[in-house]
């Protein structure tokens, strides 16, 4: 594509470019998906380079671009064969110099279209951070980019000079020598100088001005005095690498000298030393000159994660992820992008840091859901990693104690979409440490003997016994709040959220019932207090139905010695800012502590002194209308029984349910991954489910419902047509599949009526062309969004 009309000189004769650019326009429209191309006027031509912020006229108005390809003449760029170069518009001026990855022009490419999401908005993913860049117009009729409001802030190094050799202080000038002798061991920064010896500002000043000290300014980096206090934040290198750890570091050795783009799945049990590997990885990554890129599922990983790679690496390790601040995050970015760090930990946003050379990718925890954009661009974090490998010709890692279906699929295959994926072991763990003990408490006989604690007496016994013992425990309850509801005991009304078709739960707390799709909250009180009242009805018994963390908390506080540390740790108690870290700094220090939490506690965590693991009610996980209801249960279980015999002494893990003889279950407690992958096999092939079928969500919103029904009917109609025609040769059995549209499980949400449709396909097929192609014929509607989820893991 062209924006057309030449530049004209003083006497209307048309000027001749000095090259041509490729610029994808910063509009968040699904129409445009190529970018466009502009021509380079001679005096733009010496700031122009790939990645370039640029100002181009786009129809009747100016826009941002970027620049994603130079060549000297227009039929160099890919799409213009038609266009002529007289009638191709210059570009207007150069913003900002390149600052994204060397990745971000084909990578966005192939997001827009492989998840039918808008060029521009795959492309602000690579973007410094501070919001959505906009033009802002001068008095003079100039453009200029803003900027991000958050300053950069600097720091003063003091250093000595080689006129310090030959000085020496008087005898009473006790600050000038403390300063001297502090500086003989290399520059220090005034604050460092301050927290050792208070103000030394003094002292500074008086040997500046007899040039004894020099006195310099550098840009400081926000955010990198993450200092924790966690003893698993340590990562020293082993005397002795174990088997399976050498077998997995030779195959990432093979696939970084081959270049191949190879896809390592690094399957090995809880507490096996996987971290140890990426480390090691990276090690010879670095050592190479090129840069590597870690991401973990979870925030409260990242302080853990975050510290033993700092105390690999130094200060080379900068950290991303939803905590920081806009100024830690400007600062990080500013730091990768520098060169100043070479190595990034973070959560899913940390894949589009502007790293340069970068030599491997590393995600830890692969199978988590986390992985996966709930908003558009609708990506998942391994898929677009594996295409960067697949363009960059560099290895990516993937590490898990639970592999997922989708990765085992292909490992076993040996290859996907022409990349080739292995399989490397790690059975045991390092040392002396063992894997857990499983005991399967069985509620259905706990009931039947009379018994109605939270805490069955194996788990009650067990509990305290680490209390003797003082030891540490670790609960999981994957329901946060007190009560997942309120339920009145005369009509049966449940109370559900006025913007959402889902009920609210209980926060014994603060008093409220809490919508957790749009977070909407109403004051309450329930039975027995004064006041309770059921909506409906105006009953006073509105009770509390089933537990939440809240609840569980209390009970064990009332169960357990007052010396006892108890550390709930859930997303309502890491709100705030290092909340995550606070909260596990104060377990680590305990000398006898029980942490309960919801599933952000079972993954990752490393406390040696951890030897009991308890899940209160299993069963939650496993009912959940989803096919991947089942996988998720056992990896968040497997996941938290590992966090348990780390260290010198055995661990035991009681599992509390109803189900005991329900596969996931019995998976578990043998430390037989096979008793559970076989059985969700065969579930799945035979409802034709990933990793044998792709699926796809299409889901409609707005605030009218039979608009909705009318719009996803249509729509539903036309992608019907395009798979009929480009499948018609493919036998029934194997042509893709629609089924719908219907209401979503959660029908209604912030006030916006939801419909969807799901589409099966082969694995292999092209199915973001069609939907791309119908949503383009049926067009826009006012009022009525469409969100088109390519490899969907949420249904709901």
């Amino acid at each position: 594509m062209a924006a057309e009309t030449s530049p004209l000189d003083d006497a209307g004769v048309a000027l001749a470019p000095a090259s041509f650019a490729s610029v994808i326009v910063d509009i968040p429209a699904r129409a445009l998906s190529e970018p466009f191309a502009y021509a380079i006027p001679s005096s733009l031509a010496d700031d122009m380079a790939v990645g370039c912020t640029v100002l181009v006229a786009f129809g009747h108005r100016p826009a941002l671009g970027y620049v994603v390809a130079l060549a000297d003449t227009l039929a160099a760029l890919p799409g213009t064969e038609s266009l002529e170069a007289s009638r191709v518009r210059p570009i207007d001026a150069v913003l900002a110099p390149p600052s994204c990855s060397d990745l971000f022009g084909p990578i966005s490419f192939w997001m827009s279209r492989e998840y039918v999401a808008p060029l521009a908005e795959c492309v602000r993913l690579f973007l410094p951070p501070g919001g959505t860049p906009r033009l802002l117009k001068g008095e003079d009729g100039s453009y200029r980019l803003e900027r991000a409001a958050t300053p950069e802030v600097h720091e003063r190094v003091v250093s000595l000079t080689p006129a310090a050799a030959d000085f020496e202080p008087s005898a009473r000038a006790t600050r000038q020598r403390q300063l001297i002798e502090a500086l003989s061991y290399g520059p220090v920064t005034t604050r460092e100088l301050n927290l050792l010896y208070t103000d030394m500002s003094a002292a500074v000043r008086a040997l500046e001005r007899k040039g004894v000290v020099r006195v310099d300014e550098r840009r400081a980096w926000r955010g990198c005095d993450e200092d924790t206090t966690l003893s698993s934040a340590r990562a020293s290198a082993p005397r002795q690498l174990t088997a399976g750890q050498r077998a997995a570091l030779d195959a990432i050795g093979r696939a970084l000298d081959d270049n191949a783009g190879d896809v390592i799945l690094v399957d090995g049990v809880t507490g096996s030393g996987k971290t140890e590997v990426y480390l090691a990885a990276i090690e010879r990554v670095l050592a190479q000159g090129k840069s590597a890129c870690v991401l973990v599922p979870e925030i409260s990983l990242t302080a853990q994660t975050v510290g033993r790679f700092r105390s690999r690496f130094g200060a080379s390790v900068a950290v991303f992820h939803s905590r920081l601040s806009a100024g830690e995050r400007l600062d990080q970015w500013d730091m990768v992008r520098s060169g100043a760090a070479r190595v990034v930990v973070g959560a899913r946003s940390a894949l589009f840091c502007p790293l340069s050379n970068l030599g491997l990718i590393v995600i830890d925890e692969e199978h988590e859901q986390s992985y996966k954009q709930g908003s558009s661009p609708r990506y998942h974090a391994r898929e677009v990693a594996a295409q960067m490998t697949r363009v960059g010709g560099f290895p990516l890692v993937l590490g898990t104690a639970t592999p997922s279906a989708e990765s085992l699929s292909r490992c076993r295959a040996g290859e996907y979409l022409g990349q080739r994926w292995s399989r490397v072991e790690m059975p045991e763990r390092p040392g002396h440490a063992t894997l857990p003990t499983i005991i399967v408490a069985d509620l259905r006989r706990e009931f039947s003997s009379g018994a109605r604690s939270i805490f069955s007496r194996p788990l009650h016994d067990a509990l305290m016994e680490v209390v003797e013992r003082r030891e540490k425990a670790v609960l999981l309850h994957n329901r946060r709040g007190f009560a997942p509801f309120l339920m009145c005991r005369e009509c049966g009304c449940v109370p559900t959220c006025k913007h959402c078709s889902t009920a609210l739960t209980y926060h014994e707390r603060t008093h409220t019932l809490e919508c957790h799709t749009c977070g909407a909250v109403y004051h309450v009180r329930p039975y027995p207090a004064p006041g309770s009242a059921c909506p409906k009805c105006g009953s006073r018994y509105l009770a509390k139905m089933g537990m939440g963390t809240q609840q569980i908390e209390d009970a064990l506080l009332a169960m357990l010695p007052d010396d006892v540390a108890v550390i709930r740790m859930d997303a309502d108690s890491t709100r705030g800012k290092d909340a995550h870290k606070r909260l596990l700094e104060e377990f680590d220090a305990a000398d006898c502590a029980v942490l309960l939490g919801t599933q952000m506690i079972a993954k990752g965590l490393d406390f040696p002194e951890v030897t009991l693991v308890g899940v209160v009610l299993a069963d939650y996980a496993l009912k959940m209308p989803d096919f991947r209801a089942q996988e998720r249960a056992y990896d968040l279980l497997e996941q938290v029984a590992g966090r348990a015999g780390r260290g010198k002494d055995p661990g035991r893990v009681i599992i509390q349910t109803y189900l005991p003889d329900d596969p996931v279950i019995r998976a578990v407690a043998a430390h037989d991954r096979s008793i559970f992958t076989e059985h969700d096999a065969v579930q799945r092939l035979d409802a034709c489910y990933p990793p044998y079928v792709r699926l796809t969500n299409v889901l409609v919103r707005g605030a009218r419902a039979d608009r909705v029904q009318a719009y996803i009917g249509a729509l539903a109609r036309r992608v019907g047509e395009g798979l009929d025609a480009s499948c018609a040769a493919l036998p029934e059995s194997e042509r893709p599949q629609i089924l719908g549209p219907t209401a979503c499980v959660i029908e209604r949400a912030k006030d916006r009526f939801r419909h969807h449709f799901i589409i099966k396909t082969p694995l292999g097929f092209d199915v973001s062309s069609i939907v791309s192609r119908a949503l383009s014929d049926i067009g826009s509607q006012q009022g009525i969004s469409v969100s088109v989820d390519v490899d969907a893991y949420d249904l709901m």
